[in-house]
């Protein structure tokens, strides 16, 4: 079976840097493999290798939290606690709620609980497949995020998370985004005023550049992952891309199967968008909604949108559109003229 994965440094973004001098604006970088993906950080000023320190220990321990492989994460032992109630971290709880509310919201198009057919699919181990119609409905029967419970105990502080038996989650769609946000958080705490990093296809950015200037944070052309579509000029905030160019393979029939799966059907997410941006103050949130917006493809993404709000986004459809809400409308510099420029409008 032919396969492809699409593995960038920066993923779906890429940053465009200045030049820094000495002093306040001094650049310091560091770059590592995390959460399954190449990460790129940088930080400016004196403070800033102690930032980057703490910061890239926010993300390793949160890697070893959220990995359902790895036996001793949070995350595979309530895979394999057999229906039994397991106390969780403020973080993981955190990523659960939000996860939560985006799930409901869109009618299912985020659920945590399909691993099983991410697995299946051969996305997490890279032995694609094509699972038979048989498998892919005995699978979703253990899905369904509403199976899952979460339980305060006294005084709100702890909460307890149960699970059906058989059931597994995976927090990929939400922990680069988690990671980011505390990663941030941790440079900040450092002392450091101004940094940006990229996790994957997740940019999260502190303050602005030394200067005083926007970060200039350009979009992956899904149709030409060498170039960009657009360049966003932004402020401290999270941008998260998602889309099916970043995964995928050929299956024996010779069809595109991409790592976005749809969880009502249990299979790749189609749709006419290639890719979602999402950029909103919640990294977390961010990551969540590029996913369930994937899924949900425009129609549903602009009603989604139009009926929330609390976000901003930019889509890239297949007949090479691209849909930018008012709030970006401004901020964004076409870098590909092979598309057209719309504004979603309320």
């Amino acid at each position: 079976m032919k396969h492809k994965s699409v593995i960038c440094l920066m993923m779906s973004f890429c940053l465009l840097l200045p030049l820094a001098a000495c002093g306040e604006n001094e650049v310091h970088e560091r770059q590592l493999f995390s959460m399954d993906t190449v990460m790129a950080l940088t930080a400016y000023g004196k403070n800033g290798e102690a930032g980057l320190d703490a910061a890239i220990g926010v993300i390793n321990s949160l890697d070893a939290m959220l990995d359902p492989e790895l036996s001793t994460s949070e995350t595979y032992k309530l895979n394999h606690a057999d229906g039994e109630s397991l106390p969780v971290s403020g973080q993981l709880l955190e990523m659960l709620r939000t996860a939560y509310d985006v799930y409901e919201q869109t009618g299912g198009a985020l659920d945590l609980t399909i691993y099983p057919l991410v697995k299946a699919w051969g996305f997490v181990d890279a032995n694609y497949r094509v699972p038979t119609d048989e498998e892919i409905e005995s699978l979703l029967e253990q899905t369904g995020f509403s199976k899952l419970t979460m339980t305060a105990l006294s005084g709100g502080e702890t909460y307890l998370v149960t699970m059906p038996a058989g059931m597994e989650l995976s927090f990929a769609s939400v922990a680069k985004g988690c990671a980011s946000k505390y990663a941030i958080s941790a440079l900040r705490s450092a002392g450091v005023d101004s940094a940006i990093l990229s996790l994957g296809g997740n940019v999260q950015t502190l303050g602005v550049k030394p200067d005083g200037s926007n970060w200039n944070i350009a979009i992956q052309d899904p149709l030409n992952t060498e170039g960009y579509a657009g360049v966003l000029s932004l402020g401290e905030c999270a941008a998260v891309t998602a889309g099916g160019y970043q995964r995928y393979f050929y299956g024996e029939d010779n069809v595109r199967y991409t790592h976005i799966i749809d969880p009502s059907t249990g299979r790749p997410a189609e749709t006419n968008l290639l890719s979602a941006t999402v950029v909103a103050e919640d990294a977390v949130l961010a990551d969540a909604l590029s996913t369930a917006l994937c899924v949900l493809g425009e129609d549903g993404a602009v009603e989604y949108y139009l009926a929330n709000g609390g976000f901003d986004m930019v889509l890239i459809t297949d007949d090479n559109r691209v849909l930018i809400t008012s709030g970006l409308i401004d901020a964004f510099e076409l870098s590909n003229t092979s598309y057209t420029v719309e504004m979603i409008r309320g």
